[in-house]
C-alpha cells in the first residue's frame, strides 16, 4: 500500500495560482486511481478532482472545472493539482487520496478511497 504526502499549499491572492503535489511511496502507485478532496472550516470534505491509473480519464467538481487541472507522473510517483484563478471559496485543507484499481472509474466519495495524505492548507485572500 502506498503512502501519500502533499505539498505546495500556501497563501495566495484571489486570481492567483498554486500547484499542489502528492508524492507517493511504494511501487504500485501506477495502479492507483488518485483524487484530490478539500475541507473548508465548518464544512464536510468534498471531492475536487480525480484521475484514472493511466491518466487518460479525469473528473472535476463543477466548482473547479475550467480552473483546476489534475495530472500524474507515474515515473515520479506523483499526482498534481494545478489551481488557477483561485477564489476565496477555494480556501481549505486539500487532501490527496488513492485507491488501487486499473479502472477508468473515478469515485467521488470519501469511502471510494482507502489511502489518504495528511493534507496541505490553501488560503486564498480577497
Amino acid at each position: 500500500q502506498v503512502q501519500l504526502v502533499e505539498s505546495g499549499g500556501g497563501l495566495v491572492q484571489a486570481g492567483g495560482s498554486l500547484r499542489l503535489s502528492c508524492a507517493a511511496s511504494g511501487r504500485t502507485f501506477s495502479n492507483y486511481v488518485m483524487a484530490w478532496f478539500r475541507q473548508a472550516p465548518g464544512k464536510e470534505r468534498e471531492f475536487v478532482s480525480g484521475i484514472s491509473w493511466t491518466g487518460i480519464s479525469t473528473y472535476y467538481a463543477v466548482s473547479v472545472k475550467g480552473r483546476f487541472t489534475i495530472s500524474r507522473d507515474n515515473a515520479k510517483n506523483t499526482v498534481y493539482l494545478q489551481m488557477n484563478s483561485l477564489k476565496p471559496e477555494d480556501t481549505a485543507v486539500y487532501y490527496c487520496a488513492g485507491v488501487a484499481g486499473r479502472t477508468s472509474y473515478i469515485g467521488r466519495l470519501e469511502s471510494d478511497y482507502n489511502v489518504w495524505g495528511q493534507g496541505t492548507q490553501v488560503t486564498v485572500s480577497s
